[in-house]
């Protein structure tokens, strides 16, 4: 529950950037390996970028404005 809280809420503007990095790393990652006559370190190099530029993604989608910790302190109940 808490991550989709998280999900939802608003993603403070750097972090808005380290995931445009992210996946736009992921997407060049992506498009390197469905090139059918690439050398092995390539497509292994570029299954790192896939594997990182998630991971970037992800992590700065669950980060939140310090707003968020005031509405958790004060629930409306």
């Amino acid at each position: 529950m808490e991550l989709l809280k998280r999900l939802k809420h608003e993603t403070p503007k750097f972090w808005k950037k380290v995931r445009n990095i992210g996946l736009t790393l992921a997407a060049l990652g992506t498009t390197v390996v469905a090139i059918p006559a690439i050398p092995a370190v390539i497509a292994t190099y570029a299954a790192y970028a896939i594997a990182v530029g998630s991971t970037l993604a992800s992590v700065a989608s669950l980060t939140v404005t310090p707003d968020y910790y005031k509405e958790e302190s004060n629930p409306i109940e």
